[in-house]
């Protein structure tokens, strides 16, 4: 899900929330039998299913347990969207009912509030509080996190600075949260740290003054001598398994009511998490993007998310692309293409040396939908993104192509977490499948 404000800190979009609005799916079946859990204790159950309120398609989630720090006094939250486009775990205040967790504030009173734009208009708002995070065997020790929530009435407002559709439901979310464990430690990482004009992300907010930007320690990893404060990739705060993640998902053809598969944490570091010496290996630039070639066009700032529900690119309507002119769907999907029929389409990755030429499928999404109202797994599932026109510059939109869920199905996929040592030769950050 990449979601953006800040690239790095933001390659953020609720593309899954997108796909929310046009709920549903049916027919096909996963091929073969999902995998099992692999050995150790560095393994968590990803299901696919409709999510927590039902209509979302293409949505992997996970259980977290989180808990109040240093005790044992914790509540496991379900449905939690994997994210490897962002970084944090974000949990609606709504489902957090049975614990409390702490909340950061300064030295005054003031609370830490956190704000996080999504490249489809919607938004988070919420405090940033701490919590012991518990997935299969690992734990992340009083990590930072987002409690999404809207200010309690009579208190303050969300500021100017923080505009969209705010998402603070389970309705509008379509889960219970987001698990962010894409390439970046932190969520905003230096940008939020060392500066003097911070960026719309943390506040500090009080019934009498109102909200106030702020920058926020992100520790050692940004020569900070204050402690890390802003919210984190569970994953590197965990004492082992720390330094990535893979997504492991079976393959499916065409569509299925659901799909079971395994987040895995850590690479390179048990028998069950190596990296294939025949692995495609995207080294990831400054922005976390690596370059699709698609269409004749060079898209630079493409990404791999599985927090987005479809692949998602520019259209040749709308980009000048000479190829493609893709029927967008008519409202309420005309977040998705809608082909008169199945249409390959192919593509290639490339990151340095590495170049990796990827076959697809994109569908009519009005039929899909129409044809199979109790699925929730979608192959050829995607969508138009950016404003239009060409990329460039001033038009970076439309720039990325969005390597979405459906890109998940079948595939081992790697997410390297910056800063870390090399692995089979390979520096973080990088993803590969």
């Amino acid at each position: 899900m990449k979601r953006i404000t800040m690239r790095s800190f933001l390659t953020l979009i609720v593309v899954g929330a997108l796909g929310f609005l046009a709920a549903c799916g049916g027919g096909g079946t996963p091929v073969g039998v999902p995998p099992p859990p692999p050995p150790g204790q560095n393994a968590a159950a990803i299901t696919v299913d409709g999510g927590p309120v039902g209509g979302y398609v293409n949505g992997a989630f996970v259980n977290v347990q989180v808990c109040q720090p240093g005790t044992s006094t914790c509540q496991t939250i379900d449905h939690v969207l994997v994210d490897t486009g962002s970084s944090g775990l974000r949990l609606l205040a709504s489902q957090v009912t049975t614990i409390t967790l702490p909340v950061l504030s300064d030295s005054s009173g003031n609370t830490l509030n956190n704000c996080v734009n999504f490249l489809d208009g919607s938004v988070l708002w919420g405090n940033v509080a701490q919590a012991d995070i518990k997935m299969a065997g690992e734990v992340a020790s009083a990590t930072s996190i987002q409690l999404i929530a809207n200010p309690a009435p009579g208190t303050y407002s969300i500021p100017v600075g923080c505009t969209g559709m705010n998402e603070d439901s389970q309705q509008t979310l379509g889960t219970n949260g987001i698990l962010g464990v894409g390439p970046e430690a932190f969520d905003c990482g230096a940008s939020c740290d060392n500066t003097s004009t911070p960026p719309p992300v943390y506040y500090l907010c009080s019934t009498g003054t109102g909200c106030v930007l702020t920058t926020v320690s992100c520790g050692a990893s940004c020569n900070d001598i204050q402690p890390n404060a802003q919210v984190t990739n569970p994953v590197f705060n965990f004492s082992g398994d720390n330094n990535g993640v893979i997504v492991e998902l079976p393959a499916v053809t065409g569509t299925a009511a659901t799909l079971s598969g395994n987040l895995i944490f850590g690479i390179g570091t048990q028998s069950n998490n190596a990296l294939p010496s025949n692995t495609a290996v995207l080294q990831l630039d400054s922005n976390d993007n690596f370059s699709t070639v698609f269409s004749g066009e060079t898209l630079p700032m493409s990404f791999i998310d599985s927090g987005s529900n479809g692949y998602f690119f520019p259209n040749g309507v709308e980009s000048g692309f000479a190829g493609n002119n893709i029927p967008i769907c008519a409202s309420p999907n005309d977040s998705f293409y809608c082909p008169a029929t199945l249409t390959p389409f192919s593509a290639t990755n490339q990151s340095g040396s590495t170049s990796s030429p990827i076959n697809f499928s994109i569908d009519n999404t009005d039929n899909l939908f129409a044809l199979n109202p109790n699925n929730f797994v979608f192959t050829d599932l995607a969508g138009p993104l950016g404003p239009g026109g060409p990329c460039n510059s001033t038009n970076t939109m439309s720039c990325s192509f969005d390597w979405g869920l459906p890109f998940f199905y079948g595939r081992s996929v790697f997410t390297a977490i910056d800063g870390g040592t090399a692995i089979n030769g390979a520096t973080p950050p990088f993803v590969a499948y």
